[in-house]
């Protein structure tokens, strides 16, 4: 949750400013324990929240760590550098199938928004510096936080194996629906079709009437998730087994909870490290998709993908 470039600092997580004294900060985080224990009333999501800042900033040792990581203090150091190739592979198991670019379509409008935004004849050094990242309108925030989330998710199903392809950053624009509409993963497997949204709210969120709630919930994702499957149901002949929100680790208080169907879909919220599992064994009672289908549900997606 402190590694988003949308979620809150651990010292705005403990109420306090970064330049505050040591016994300042431990004073604060027993205050914020007492206003966010959950027998007090407080909310058990954020109670974390509070005990995982204290991890990162409540020793000497911790706090310096953290404040070089995160841009505070003069000697802070890049948290995001920009896109880098993917490292040398030390194995030689088979990966997935892989199609497009995870990520590439918010790293690219990321880009050129916050250099707009910095204005004409200013140098931006580095675009990724926390300092500089955290001063950005929410908009462009999100923009580099989702683009984070797809890239992780990326890696995640690439080890999955060769029994399973993917199409990430796919074009979903229907009829009357918004031109840059897009699906972050389609994920073709024994287990199932599935659209993956990779999501970074900034932190804990909740589900109501089968849509995300919460302040930093933009629209509603899982509903415009939902429909963007249909139009690659349609357009390509395929059935989807199933939608699959992943969330960061931190953001989610169970691994795996399968909600039921919205709008006739099984959908799953996941935990980032939960995902594998969960693509490997399917949604309980989604629809599998084995034997030849396979080969003809790739061969139509194939035919029918464009990218974003």
């Amino acid at each position: 949750m402190f590694d988003s470039p949308l979620s809150a600092s651990a010292y705005e997580v403990l109420a306090v400013a970064p330049e505050v004294d040591d016994e300042t900060l431990r004073k604060a985080y027993r205050l914020r324990l007492r206003q966010t224990h959950p027998d007090t009333g407080g909310d058990a999501a954020v109670f974390i929240q509070v005990q995982r800042a204290w991890e990162l900033v409540g020793t000497p040792e911790a706090r310096a760590a953290y404040d070089r990581g995160h841009g505070f203090g003069e000697a802070a150091a890049p948290e995001w550098s920009g896109w880098r190739p993917p490292a040398a592979r030390t194995d030689t198991r088979p990966r997935a199938r892989s199609y497009g670019h995870p990520g590439g379509w918010r790293r690219e409008r990321y880009l050129t928004l916050i250099r707009e935004w910095a204005g004409r004849g200013v140098t931006l050094e580095d675009p990724y510096d926390p300092a500089l990242v955290r001063s950005v309108p929410v908009a462009l925030r999100r923009l580099l936080a989702d683009a984070l989330a797809e890239e992780a998710t990326a890696r995640i199903v690439a080890d999955l194996g060769m029994g399973y392809t993917v199409w990430h950053d796919v074009a979903a624009a229907g009829r009357g629906t918004d031109p840059d509409a897009k699906i972050d993963h389609i994920v073709l497997g024994p287990s199932g079709l599935y659209g993956v949204l990779s999501e970074d709210f900034g932190g804990p969120v909740r589900i109501r009437r089968g849509e995300f709630v919460g302040d930093g919930v933009p629209g509603a994702p899982l509903a415009e998730l939902l429909s963007r499957m249909r139009v690659i149901s349609r357009a390509a002949g395929v059935r989807f087994s199933g939608a699959i929100v992943v969330l960061p680790d931190e953001d989610v208080l169970t691994p795996i909870d399968e909600i039921g169907r919205v709008r006739g879909v099984r959908v799953a919220v996941v935990s980032r490290s939960a995902l594998a599992t969960v693509l490997r064994r399917g949604i309980t009672g989604a629809r599998d998709v084995g034997g030849n289908e396979v080969f003809d549900y790739r061969t139509r997606l194939q035919q029918t993908v464009r990218f974003a």
